[in-house]
Protein backbone atom coordinates (compact mmCIF):
# COMPACT_ATOMS: atom_id res chain seq x y z
CA UNK A 1 0.00 0.00 0.00
CA UNK A 2 1.08 3.72 -0.99
CA UNK A 3 -0.71 5.11 2.46
CA UNK A 4 -3.59 5.49 4.24
CA UNK A 5 -6.06 8.35 3.55
CA UNK A 6 -8.97 9.50 5.40
CA UNK A 7 -11.68 11.31 2.66
CA UNK A 8 -13.89 13.77 4.23
CA UNK A 9 -16.66 14.42 1.98
CA UNK A 10 -20.53 14.84 2.83
CA UNK A 11 -21.49 14.02 -1.31
CA UNK A 12 -21.51 10.37 -1.20
CA UNK A 13 -21.20 9.78 -5.02
CA UNK A 14 -18.28 12.30 -4.85
CA UNK A 15 -16.44 10.25 -1.67
CA UNK A 16 -17.37 7.09 -3.60
CA UNK A 17 -15.27 7.83 -6.47
CA UNK A 18 -12.66 9.58 -5.01
CA UNK A 19 -12.46 6.08 -2.33
CA UNK A 20 -12.50 3.86 -5.77
CA UNK A 21 -10.04 5.60 -8.09
CA UNK A 22 -7.53 5.91 -4.71
CA UNK A 23 -7.55 2.32 -4.32
CA UNK A 24 -7.23 1.18 -7.50
CA UNK A 25 -3.85 3.65 -7.35
CA UNK A 26 -2.97 1.51 -4.09
CA UNK A 27 -3.60 3.35 -1.07
CA UNK A 28 -6.09 2.35 1.59
CA UNK A 29 -9.16 4.78 1.95
CA UNK A 30 -11.70 5.41 4.81
CA UNK A 31 -14.65 7.80 4.53
CA UNK A 32 -16.09 9.94 6.42
CA UNK A 33 -19.65 11.76 5.78
CA UNK A 34 -19.30 14.23 8.65
CA UNK A 35 -17.22 16.74 10.83
CA UNK A 36 -17.82 14.62 13.89
CA UNK A 37 -17.14 11.21 12.44
CA UNK A 38 -14.28 12.86 10.98
CA UNK A 39 -12.78 14.06 14.32
CA UNK A 40 -13.64 11.03 16.30
CA UNK A 41 -11.40 9.36 13.20
CA UNK A 42 -8.64 11.27 13.53
CA UNK A 43 -8.40 10.63 16.94
CA UNK A 44 -8.51 7.05 16.73
CA UNK A 45 -6.50 6.62 14.04
CA UNK A 46 -3.35 7.50 12.37
CA UNK A 47 -4.00 8.39 8.60
CA UNK A 48 -0.73 9.16 6.14
CA UNK A 49 -2.91 12.39 4.27
CA UNK A 50 -6.45 13.72 4.92
CA UNK A 51 -8.83 14.70 2.39
CA UNK A 52 -11.27 17.22 2.98
CA UNK A 53 -14.58 18.90 2.13
CA UNK A 54 -15.05 22.35 4.24
CA UNK A 55 -18.95 22.53 3.75
CA UNK A 56 -19.61 19.49 6.13
CA UNK A 57 -22.74 18.44 8.57
CA UNK A 58 -22.41 18.97 12.42
CA UNK A 59 -18.98 20.27 12.04
CA UNK A 60 -16.85 22.50 9.55
CA UNK A 61 -13.75 21.41 7.76
CA UNK A 62 -12.63 24.90 9.23
CA UNK A 63 -13.33 24.16 12.38
CA UNK A 64 -11.89 20.28 11.95
CA UNK A 65 -8.70 21.52 10.32
CA UNK A 66 -8.09 24.20 13.11
CA UNK A 67 -8.67 21.06 15.62
CA UNK A 68 -6.84 18.48 13.73
CA UNK A 69 -3.42 20.91 14.11
CA UNK A 70 -3.96 21.38 17.50
CA UNK A 71 -2.50 17.43 17.83
CA UNK A 72 -1.40 16.30 14.17
CA UNK A 73 1.46 17.74 11.39
CA UNK A 74 0.07 15.13 9.31
CA UNK A 75 -1.01 16.57 6.01
CA UNK A 76 -4.09 17.46 4.57
CA UNK A 77 -5.38 18.92 1.24
CA UNK A 78 -8.60 20.39 1.07
CA UNK A 79 -11.16 19.74 -1.81
CA UNK A 80 -13.95 22.11 -1.97
CA UNK A 81 -16.33 24.14 -4.04
CA UNK A 82 -15.27 27.65 -2.46
CA UNK A 83 -12.97 29.32 -4.61
CA UNK A 84 -12.89 32.74 -3.05
CA UNK A 85 -9.28 33.73 -2.61
CA UNK A 86 -9.68 34.73 1.12
CA UNK A 87 -10.94 30.96 1.96
CA UNK A 88 -8.41 29.57 0.58
CA UNK A 89 -5.45 31.46 1.82
CA UNK A 90 -6.95 31.06 4.88
CA UNK A 91 -6.73 27.06 5.09
CA UNK A 92 -3.50 27.34 4.10
CA UNK A 93 -2.46 29.75 6.79
CA UNK A 94 -4.55 27.25 9.09
CA UNK A 95 -2.28 24.55 8.41
CA UNK A 96 -3.68 23.05 4.85
CA UNK A 97 -0.66 22.01 2.58
CA UNK A 98 -2.51 21.88 -0.34
CA UNK A 99 -5.97 23.28 -1.84
CA UNK A 100 -7.93 21.69 -5.00
CA UNK A 101 -11.13 23.19 -6.28
CA UNK A 102 -14.06 21.75 -7.25
CA UNK A 103 -14.61 20.18 -9.68
CA UNK A 104 -11.75 18.22 -10.13
CA UNK A 105 -9.56 15.69 -12.12
CA UNK A 106 -9.36 12.49 -10.32
CA UNK A 107 -5.44 12.57 -11.90
CA UNK A 108 -4.17 15.84 -10.51
CA UNK A 109 -5.78 14.75 -6.95
CA UNK A 110 -3.50 11.62 -7.47
CA UNK A 111 -0.39 13.68 -8.25
CA UNK A 112 -1.08 16.18 -5.66
CA UNK A 113 -1.70 13.43 -2.90
CA UNK A 114 1.83 12.03 -4.16
CA UNK A 115 3.44 15.34 -4.28
CA UNK A 116 2.17 16.41 -0.74
CA UNK A 117 3.10 13.03 0.77
CA UNK A 118 6.74 13.10 -0.75
CA UNK A 119 6.99 16.39 0.26
CA UNK A 120 5.95 15.34 3.78
CA UNK A 121 8.66 12.48 3.83
CA UNK A 122 5.76 10.10 4.06
CA UNK A 123 6.79 8.29 0.59
CA UNK A 124 9.16 5.65 1.97
CA UNK A 125 12.58 4.70 -0.48
CA UNK A 126 10.77 1.31 -0.03
CA UNK A 127 8.18 2.50 -2.33
CA UNK A 128 9.68 4.59 -4.88
CA UNK A 129 10.97 2.15 -6.86
CA UNK A 130 8.86 -0.90 -8.61
CA UNK A 131 10.81 -3.39 -10.41
CA UNK A 132 10.83 -6.87 -11.64
CA UNK A 133 14.06 -8.47 -13.00
CA UNK A 134 15.83 -5.53 -15.02
CA UNK A 135 12.82 -3.91 -15.34
CA UNK A 136 12.72 -0.59 -12.88
CA UNK A 137 10.13 2.23 -12.63
CA UNK A 138 11.09 5.05 -10.50
CA UNK A 139 8.39 6.66 -9.43
CA UNK A 140 9.82 9.74 -7.64
CA UNK A 141 11.58 10.78 -10.58
CA UNK A 142 9.00 9.12 -13.15
CA UNK A 143 11.34 6.80 -15.03
CA UNK A 144 11.01 3.94 -16.40
CA UNK A 145 14.84 1.87 -17.38
CA UNK A 146 15.35 -1.68 -18.75
CA UNK A 147 18.06 -3.83 -18.84
CA UNK A 148 19.71 -0.52 -17.21
CA UNK A 149 18.62 1.56 -20.33
CA UNK A 150 16.26 4.40 -20.24
CA UNK A 151 13.23 3.92 -22.12
CA UNK A 152 10.33 6.78 -23.17
CA UNK A 153 6.96 5.87 -22.61
CA UNK A 154 3.55 7.85 -23.52
CA UNK A 155 1.43 9.13 -20.05
CA UNK A 156 -0.71 5.72 -21.10
CA UNK A 157 2.10 3.46 -21.59
CA UNK A 158 3.28 4.87 -18.06
CA UNK A 159 -0.01 4.08 -16.56
CA UNK A 160 -0.25 0.93 -17.29
CA UNK A 161 3.30 -0.55 -16.78
CA UNK A 162 3.27 1.10 -13.10
CA UNK A 163 -0.17 -1.06 -12.88
CA UNK A 164 1.67 -4.45 -13.60
CA UNK A 165 4.94 -3.66 -11.90
CA UNK A 166 1.91 -2.88 -8.70
CA UNK A 167 0.30 -6.03 -9.08
CA UNK A 168 3.15 -8.39 -10.67
CA UNK A 169 0.95 -11.68 -10.77
CA UNK A 170 -2.52 -10.45 -12.00
CA UNK A 171 -3.63 -11.02 -14.72
CA UNK A 172 -5.90 -7.77 -16.05
CA UNK A 173 -8.46 -8.00 -18.15
CA UNK A 174 -9.07 -5.26 -21.00
CA UNK A 175 -11.96 -4.12 -19.10
CA UNK A 176 -9.64 -4.00 -15.19
CA UNK A 177 -6.77 -1.73 -17.56
CA UNK A 178 -9.24 0.50 -19.65
CA UNK A 179 -11.08 1.18 -16.08
CA UNK A 180 -8.26 1.74 -14.02
CA UNK A 181 -6.11 3.82 -16.57
CA UNK A 182 -8.48 5.69 -19.11
CA UNK A 183 -10.84 6.32 -15.67
CA UNK A 184 -14.15 5.18 -17.52
CA UNK A 185 -16.40 2.35 -18.60
CA UNK A 186 -15.25 -0.55 -20.75
CA UNK A 187 -18.69 -1.08 -23.04
CA UNK A 188 -17.35 -3.30 -25.93
CA UNK A 189 -14.27 -4.63 -27.52
CA UNK A 190 -12.08 -2.04 -29.31
CA UNK A 191 -8.17 -2.00 -30.25
CA UNK A 192 -7.16 1.07 -27.69
CA UNK A 193 -5.89 -1.62 -25.62
CA UNK A 194 -4.05 -3.90 -27.69
CA UNK A 195 -2.66 -0.99 -29.43
CA UNK A 196 -1.14 0.73 -25.83
CA UNK A 197 0.19 -3.08 -24.44
CA UNK A 198 1.50 -3.83 -27.72
CA UNK A 199 3.84 -0.74 -27.69
CA UNK A 200 4.47 -0.45 -24.34
CA UNK A 201 5.65 -4.59 -24.89
CA UNK A 202 7.72 -3.54 -27.87
CA UNK A 203 10.00 -0.94 -26.24
CA UNK A 204 10.41 -2.99 -23.19
CA UNK A 205 11.96 -5.92 -25.26
CA UNK A 206 13.85 -3.39 -27.62
CA UNK A 207 15.67 -1.92 -24.62
CA UNK A 208 16.14 -5.54 -22.71
CA UNK A 209 15.64 -7.95 -25.66
CA UNK A 210 13.06 -9.71 -23.87
CA UNK A 211 9.47 -9.96 -23.45
CA UNK A 212 8.19 -8.55 -20.09
CA UNK A 213 4.27 -8.53 -20.28
CA UNK A 214 2.33 -11.94 -21.76
CA UNK A 215 -0.94 -12.54 -23.04
CA UNK A 216 -2.74 -14.96 -21.41
CA UNK A 217 -4.96 -16.23 -23.73
CA UNK A 218 -8.64 -15.56 -23.41
CA UNK A 219 -8.48 -13.36 -20.32
CA UNK A 220 -5.72 -10.66 -20.83
CA UNK A 221 -2.32 -9.27 -19.61
CA UNK A 222 0.26 -9.64 -16.92
CA UNK A 223 3.49 -9.26 -16.09
CA UNK A 224 6.07 -11.45 -17.65
CA UNK A 225 8.33 -13.36 -14.27
CA UNK A 226 12.11 -13.42 -15.32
Amino acid sequence: MSGKILIVEDNKEISALLSDFLTKNDYETITAFDGNTASALLKKQEFDIVLMDLMLPFLSGEQLMKEFRTYSDKPVIIISAKSMMETRLEMLRTGADDFILKPFDLNEVLVRVQVVMRRSGIASKENSVLSCGSLEFNLTENTVSCGGKPVSLTSKEMQLLKLFLSHPKKVFTKANLYETVWNDTYYYEDNTINVHVSNLRSKLKKASGQDHIETVWGVGYRLKEE
